[in-house]
This record gives C-alpha cells, sequence and structure tokens, in this order.
C-alpha cells in the first residue's frame, strides 16, 4: 500500500480502523498528525481532502468531528486576568 501523502504515518487511517476511539482520543491523534504537517502546508486543505477521503464513516465517529472541529474558525483570544481585572475601576 502507497503511502498517503497527507497521511504518511497513517494516523487518520488508523484512527478510523480503532473501536470505540473516543474523541480525545481522536484530538490527541490529530495533533500528532499536525505537528507532523510541513510548515509550508495548507492543512485546512489537507483536511478538507482527508474528510472526503474518509467520507464513508459516519458524520457522528470521532475522527470525522475532530477533522471538522478542525475547519471551525477558532473566536480571538480575548485577554483574561491580569491587573486591570484585578483593580476595581472605581478606585483609579
Amino acid at each position: 500500500m502507497a503511502k498517503d501523502p497527507r497521511d504518511p504515518k497513517g494516523l487518520i487511517r488508523e484512527s478510523y480502523r480503532i473501536d470505540g476511539i473516543t474523541i480525545a482520543e481522536c484530538r490527541t491523534i490529530f495533533l500528532d498528525w499536525a505537528l507532523g504537517v510541513p510548515v509550508e502546508t495548507d492543512t485546512r486543505i489537507w483536511v478538507q481532502e482527508l474528510l472526503v477521503q474518509y467520507a464513508e464513516h459516519p458524520a457522528d465517529h470521532p475522527m470525522t468531528r475532530t477533522l471538522v472541529a478542525a475547519l471551525q474558525d477558532q473566536p480571538a483570544p480575548r485577554r483574561r486576568g491580569g491587573r486591570a481585572a484585578r483593580v476595581d475601576p472605581s478606585r483609579t
């Protein structure tokens, strides 16, 4: 079997073969996969192609859900904590 250039270690392929795999395990596998993606690669395109490749699997499979979540826009990070959060604005 030829290696898939989008999944050279076979991590995504094997995740679909594991019975009873959890969403947490799929997220860990996805992170390992993402760390192996070359920097110059558009990861979103590869994720979309993987979703097409594994489209015959149920939409509620944990890896499918993980791949779909990877395509969602993430909210912009918000500042949490720090001095401004601790100081009463009426005292300035």
